[in-house]
């Protein structure tokens, strides 16, 4: 029996992580007491004990975690933002390639993407791997998430009985354009160009549909929708957690909070020979986080990778 520990268990991918685990006799789970679960030297103590360690913290936080480790068999499970670009790390999306899956197997440092990020780079890498665009295309990423991705205090604000009337509608953020997602779906794509993004917060806790453009007369090879649709078809073929969809599935429209407290993703191309456009959906605390995290456990441990994990049709 694996010993888990989860650095974090009060925030909300950590509180994901555990409640999944409540019903698993395989692992047997840490627990910190409360009043010592920002010790640092007992934390330490919890983290060299266990055979894998999430880690669900601010990315500072998260860095620290890291450097406490003095036992070489304890596997990090990082969800924060802190080591996703780090080409040390095993990044947590194995079915983007076979060598994705085979260095989360082999890694002991396993870096869980980001949301958006997953949504993104299910989307890109294939487009970038099959040579559909090039890697300065210029990308425009439009994206609606339900509010628990904004944390602790955007779920209390959006919860809250006397809230602003402005809640009740989706709100664009990021106006910056230097979300913290970008640097990832850069790097994990190869990318020469970074991508213009556009992230919504809506009104509904969990959900999320990640949306990318392509314009046909700027593509690497001319492919219509259809035949766009068998390449990320072959791309995919046999993956559990992954889900490509026939053309006009969700016709007329598509929802974003259809996938609460699934594990998978389905992938939806739509459109006509001059556009075409890319949508992922799935759970921004599924496959977005919690469930992205115990998929790589399993494979660490050898598991079938949906063990303790919810698949829809």
């Amino acid at each position: 029996m694996k010993k888990i520990f989860i650095d974090g268990n009060q925030g909300t991918t950590g509180l994901k992580i555990y409640k999944k685990f409540e019903y698993r006799d395989d692992i047997q789970i840490l627990h910190i007491d409360e009043s010592k679960r920002k010790d640092a030297k007992y934390r330490a103590e919890m983290i060299n004990s266990s055979d894998i360690t999430f880690l669900c913290l601010p990315d500072a936080a998260s860095i620290e975690a890291v450097s406490m480790v003095e036992n070489e068999n304890v596997t990090i499970i990082d969800t924060s933002t802190a080591h996703r670009t780090n080409p040390q790390w095993a990044y947590g999306f194995p079915e983007l390639d076979k060598s994705f899956r085979e260095k989360i197997k082999s890694s002991k440092r396993i870096a869980v993407p980001g949301c958006y990020a997953s949504g993104f780079n299910s989307i890109v890498y294939p487009l970038i791997k099959h040579k559909i665009i090039s890697t300065d295309y210029p990308l425009t990423c439009y994206a609606m998430s339900g509010y628990t991705g904004a944390g602790k205090s955007g779920i209390a604000q959006y919860e809250d009985l006397n809230r602003s009337k402005e809640l009740d509608s989706p709100r664009q953020y990021a106006l910056n354009q230097e979300h913290k997602h970008l640097k990832e779906m850069k790097a994990i794509c190869s990318l020469e160009r970074t991508p213009f993004f556009a992230p919504h917060i809506c009104d509904y806790p969990q959900g999320m549909v990640v949306s990318i453009p392509l314009f046909t007369d700027m593509l690497c090879r001319s492919v219509n929708p259809y035949e766009l649709r068998e390449i990320f078809a072959e791309h995919y073929n046999g993956e559990q957690f992954i889900k490509i969809r026939e053309i006009g599935y969700s016709s007329p429209m598509i929802g974003s909070n259809n996938f609460e407290n699934r594990n998978d993703m389905e992938i939806e191309i739509n459109g006509n020979s001059d556009r075409i456009l890319i949508t992922s959906r799935f759970d921004n605390l599924g496959k977005g986080a919690s469930g992205a995290a115990i998929q790589c456990m399993n494979i660490v441990l050898g598991l079938d990778e949906k063990t303790g994990l919810n698949l829809g049709e």
